[in-house]
């Protein structure tokens, strides 16, 4: 069973959220597409997703809800929530568009979700919007979380050193210790000239996890501590 989309009142808005772009070359009775609400519902969704995981993991370094909410609001995100509402079989595009795959088109389906998400807002304010993403979007934040907590530290550390132009992290062996089978691994993780943690694992891979981990802390802790590193160094 296809959930329910809420109710836009405005005749106007309910109209120009399904108006793709393409539409507009094929009758003159379309005057405006849906980009300007697609506008409005981006900046509408982040602030919204932005509250909802601030209040939701209290504990969580801004790195990680940074992460978080860049997979929640990504196109492939918003194009299965799309797809959920079947709003593709909503949205008003030329035949050519459609013959292309159109109505499956995931940057088209994230779109339209977005220019709904505005045209909601336009109609009846922030918190019926608010509470729409919390029903249908936001649920999906905790198992996003959970996979990158399991999996993903060193992303989350490359993405929060890429996001404030410092160098990469360099990663190295120290040690390694024990039998052929049961080998320890002692690794580094190095930011510019810094060591900023030092961890063992059963593998390289979980030593390099664990050193990512912990340099995340530190760093999201202090909010990027100073690092040593020269002008030429911090533009590379």
């Amino acid at each position: 069973m296809t959930p329910t989309l809420p109710d836009i009142h405005s005749p106007l808005l309910q109209n120009q959220v399904w108006i793709h772009r393409s539409a507009l070359n094929e009758t003159a009775e379309v005057e405006e597409s849906n980009e300007r609400l697609e506008f409005l519902g981006d900046a509408v969704l982040e602030l919204a997703c932005s509250r909802y995981l601030f209040e939701q993991f209290p504990q969580e370094p801004e790195g990680m809800l940074t992460a978080l909410r860049s997979s929640l609001v990504k196109t492939t995100t918003l194009a299965d929530m799309a797809r959920k509402f079947e709003m593709g079989q909503l949205i008003h595009m030329s035949k050519g568009e459609e013959k292309t795959g159109g109505r499956e088109n995931a940057s088209i389906l994230a779109d339209t979700f977005e220019a709904f998400l505005g045209a909601l807002y336009l109609d009846q304010g922030f918190e019926p919007v608010d509470a729409f993403l919390r029903d249908c979007l936001f649920p999906l934040a905790s198992e996003i979380r959970a996979l990158r907590l399991e999996k993903d530290d060193k992303s989350m550390l490359q993405e929060y050193l890429q996001a404030r132009k410092l160098p990469l992290p360099v990663y190295k062996v120290i040690r390694e210790e024990g039998m052929e089978h049961q080998k320890t691994f002692t690794m580094t993780v190095e930011v510019g000239k810094e060591v900023f943690a030092q961890e063992t694992g059963r593998n390289k891979q979980e030593a390099q996890q664990r050193c990512a981990r912990k340099a995340l802390e530190k760093l999201t802790q202090h909010d990027t501590p100073s690092l040593h590193l020269d002008q030429k160094e911090s533009l590379e």
